[in-house]
């Protein structure tokens, strides 16, 4: 149980302090870096750090629900998704770096309240945790697609990024529901979009 709680508080520093390294490289990678003007650059660097902040929930939300899941091929399932999200966080932070912009100072609030829904959903029992990813993945999704309306067109290489983040989001929800996770109703969904946009609103400048 040591070792677990170190394991769990050594991955949460390197969330928070960017030590988690990507295993694939970034969809940006190869897209040309289109100069920006000052304007655009500042907009970019806002919605990049918002996507950044948002991964960082994702850790803090696998991390809480895998410590509760009831089955350990559940628990495999939740941690898999997590290591794939490590991939979208460290791609952020890089183009953040390169927009000249700086992750959220509210990262260490969020990723505590996280951590906390997280461990409460997997404590409702596994078909509710999974229910409660695809809830969750649906909402990423129609976030990266507001984002990909609002970058600036120039900016190909976040583009690019969010295009295959929000792949990725949306296989991670289809798969939850396919190992029994039950759907949340949409009048759950609404409320989670208006908690996503406080931390949407906060983190585009702070």
């Amino acid at each position: 149980m040591v070792d677990e709680a170190i394991g769990r508080f050594d991955r949460a520093l390197r969330t928070l302090a960017g030590g988690l390294s990507a295993r694939r490289p970034s969809p940006g990678a190869k897209v040309p870096d289109a100069p920006l003007g000052d304007a655009e650059r500042r907009h970019a660097g806002g919605l990049m750090r918002v996507n950044h902040t948002g991964e960082v929930c994702a850790q803090a939300l696998y991390e809480g629900q895998a410590l509760t899941a009831r089955r350990d091929e559940v628990r495999a399932k939740l941690r898999s998704a997590a290591d794939e999200e490590s991939d979208h966080l460290a791609w952020c932070a890089e183009r953040l770096a390169e927009l000249d912009a700086s992750p959220s100072l509210l990262n260490p609030l969020f990723y505590a309240a996280s951590y906390a829904i997280g461990a409460l959903t997997g404590l409702a029992g596994d078909k509710v945790s999974l229910g409660f990813v695809e809830a969750t993945e649906d909402q990423v999704c129609e976030h990266l697609d507001r984002h990909l309306q609002a970058l600036p067109k120039d900016d190909g290489r976040s583009r690019a990024i969010v295009a295959g983040m929000r792949a990725e989001e949306a296989r991670h929800g289809a798969a939850a529901l396919e190992s029994g996770g039950a759907p949340f109703p949409e009048v759950v969904k609404a409320a989670m979009t208006a908690l996503s946009r406080v931390m949407t609103e906060t983190t585009y400048r702070i």
